[in-house]
């Protein structure tokens, strides 16, 4: 059984470098008409990226739900990426670097990779470069070094901070040619070592975002192909959910971790929640050689490959959903008060039945975890 997936409209709005102009968009789109006039016509990079919050709120006043408000996110958070891009390549031109010597691609990671980003978000990617001559190295790769390092800068000052992990093109871990990519994850997929297996996890939530998308798509076709018969190296990926537990204890009721909590009602959403859903989901697409990258398509793809059964992956879109909506609802509230949006979700301002609600998706994750 094959599953198709009708492209919505919604995905055009940000499918270039440049933002929709407000007077293409009919009156049934108001609220978002009236957010890009607030824009202006020719922001800069800080400009656009700051709106963000803004075009949430036309979003939210259009009743689109979470899930696909967090994909426009992501779009726009793209098109950031690809003006970036492109506004390095052309200072490297005027200083006489010249054109790319070999074909690339600029990959984004973890929840921009997944379409699922949420606002907040630091810098997660990587870039493959084409096939070169070794006896070339120092060139073709000296020039793509300065591309990641401008590229990256330009987004740290609008707004989108540089990866403390150091997950970022500027650096040689996360710049290699495709053939480098495939033999890193050969290493990294040899044998159960932690910290390889946890490199691995970010990369393997990737999407193109600039460049040559064929030298995408063959990383994601060898991973298809060599990782669903790595066992030791998918087996310590299921033993690393002991690190990361949603967010119950013993008994079944909520309770979360308070390491960093801002109080003592909060609860850590983002990575005792969403993260291990995403862990677990990401596992299993692995291991059944599933080539999507968001949630809900691995979901709908694990019920083609008889991983899961249809009603358990209803259940597990419903859940993400539920949660997606709930951290957008903190953060803008936080954003409002002038707090940073961060992953928390405050227990005292979920109804009884929220909190029911979450209980049961929480449960739901920690049976899908032990499955995986």
């Amino acid at each position: 059984m094959r599953f198709l997936h009708r492209a919505s409209p919604w995905r055009v709005l940000f499918a270039g470098e440049s933002l929709p102009a407000p007077d293409s968009l009919p009156d049934l789109l108001a609220p978002l008409r009236e957010a890009l006039a607030i824009l202006g016509p020719h922001p800069d990079l800080a400009d656009t990226y700051a709106w963000q919050s803004t075009l949430v709120e036309a979003l939210v006043r259009l009743d689109l739900p979470a899930w696909r408000i967090a994909q426009l996110i992501s779009d726009h958070n793209a098109t950031l990426y690809r003006r970036a891009i492109r506004l390095a390549e052309a200072e490297m031109c005027s200083q006489g670097w010249g054109p790319a010597p070999v074909g690339y691609c600029v990959l984004v990671l973890g929840s921009g990779g997944r379409h699922e980003s949420l606002l907040g978000p630091d810098q997660d990617n990587a870039m493959i470069i084409e096939e070169y001559p070794d006896a070339r190295h120092v060139e073709i790769d000296g020039y793509f070094q300065s591309l990641g390092e401008r590229f990256t800068a330009r987004l740290d000052a609008a707004g989108i901070p540089l990866c403390s992990g150091h997950v970022m093109a500027r650096w040689p871990m996360w710049r290699k040619r495709l053939s480098e990519w495939q033999r890193q994850l050969e290493i990294w997929s040899a044998e159960r070592r932690t910290k390889r297996v946890q490199q691995a996890n970010i990369l393997l939530d990737f999407t193109p975002v600039c460049g040559d998308e064929a030298l995408s798509d063959a990383l994601r076709d060898w991973v298809a192909q060599r990782l669903p018969g790595a066992g030791l190296f998918l087996d310590e990926m299921g033993a690393l959910f002991d690190e990361q537990p949603v967010a119950l204890d013993r008994f079944g009721r909520l309770a979360g971790s308070l390491e960093g909590a801002p109080h003592e009602r909060a609860l850590n959403l983002k990575h005792q929640a969403v993260l291990p859903l995403v862990a677990a989901v990401r596992l299993l697409s692995l291991r059944h050689a599933v080539r999507e990258t968001d949630t809900r398509r691995r979901l709908a793809a694990l019920v083609a490959c008889d991983a899961i059964d249809a009603e358990t992956c209803r259940g597990l879109i419903a859940a993400h959903d539920r949660l997606q909506a709930l951290l957008l609802s903190e953060q803008r509230h936080n954003l409002a008060a002038g707090r940073a949006a961060d992953g928390w979700v405050d227990l005292t301002r979920l109804g009884e039945d929220q909190r029911l609600l979450l209980r049961h998706d929480l449960q739901r994750i920690r049976a899908l975890q032990r499955q995986a």
